[in-house]
């Protein structure tokens, strides 16, 4: 197996365009893993590490725009005020050491279903920026980011850069169910995010389907329930159908960490809980304004 290891852009972009083959190597935290149980074998590894510009995040025309190679750690310090559901989700991977290492950008590659970042990311609507040398660079929205299991839109020769978020409109939550309280692969997650300017609300499920998917229902559903206007409360019969149209949107399946029928219950309590936390947060925040 032979280590590629690239200190520019343009250099990881060339080292990927003529080894297409080689599997990208971000934080290393899943890709390792493999390896060591001999799940993969790639023919190269394209170690990512040094390249710079992947560490770094910068904000324009109100979006951010986070490096791939930024890790979970830094982005709960730097960025958890401005992405608070995202940051609520980085604190769940792993231990100190797997947030310092591991990264969005990492996590985006290996395209896991149980991956953490993915239901914030889809319940805010980022963007994922991958670049080719041939093509250049090609915007991909997160909900049309996930192909498969362990697939994604990426093609043979495109790298991930970057992805790009709106700081958070209004109150956001992530929530997730594990075999412990941590260090542990999700049984299934989900996501919540305001957006009360556009009186929308975005939703992100984990865990619980072949990919990470929104549900596009309960989205619906919650935006014409809620109380815009007046932010009164969240009624227990709103939140109950809430929970219901996402454990609708999943489609769980058996395995050693839970079964179906214990997602889909899990699901439809984690989204009325997370629903009604972030509503009431929004309405806290409108008496405080008042």
């Amino acid at each position: 197996m032979d280590f590629l290891r690239p200190v520019t852009w343009e250099d990881a972009l060339a080292a990927k365009a003529a080894r297409p083959g080689a599997l990208p190597l971000q934080g290393g935290t899943d890709v390792m893993v493999e390896i060591n149980f001999d799940a993969v074998r790639p023919e190269a590894l394209l170690d990512l590490t040094r390249v710079r510009e992947l560490a770094e995040w910068d904000e324009a025309d109100g979006r951010l725009r986070v490096g791939a190679g930024v890790p979970y750690a830094r982005l709960i310090a730097e960025l958890g005020d401005r992405l608070p559901g995202l940051a609520q989700a980085a604190r769940t991977v792993g231990s100190p050491q797997i947030r310092n290492r591991g990264t969005v950008g990492g996590n985006l590659g290996a395209a896991s279903p149980a991956g953490d970042g993915h239901p914030p990311l889809l319940a805010a609507g980022a963007v994922i920026e991958v670049e080719s040398e041939a093509r250049g660079v090609r915007m991909i929205p997160a909900d049309g980011f996930f192909r498969g299991v362990k697939r994604n839109a990426l093609e043979p020769d495109e790298l991930i850069r970057a992805f790009w978020i709106v700081p958070a409109p209004g109150p956001q939550y992530f929530a997730k169910i594990g075999t412990r309280n941590a260090m542990v692969i999700a049984v299934c997650s989900f996501a919540v995010a305001l957006h009360p300017d556009e009186r929308r609300v975005g939703t992100g499920v984990g865990s619980a389907a072949p990919t990470p998917r929104r549900a596009p229902a309960a989205e619906e559903f919650a935006a014409a329930e809620l109380d815009w206007d007046g932010r009164g409360p969240l009624s227990p019969a709103a939140a109950r159908r809430f929970g219901e149209l996402v454990a609708g949107a999943a489609a769980p399946i058996d395995d050693v960490r839970g079964t179906a029928a214990y997602r889909g219950h899990a699901l439809a309590v984690l989204a009325r809980r997370a629903l009604t936390w972030a509503w009431n947060d929004h309405r806290a925040e409108g008496k405080e304004a008042v």
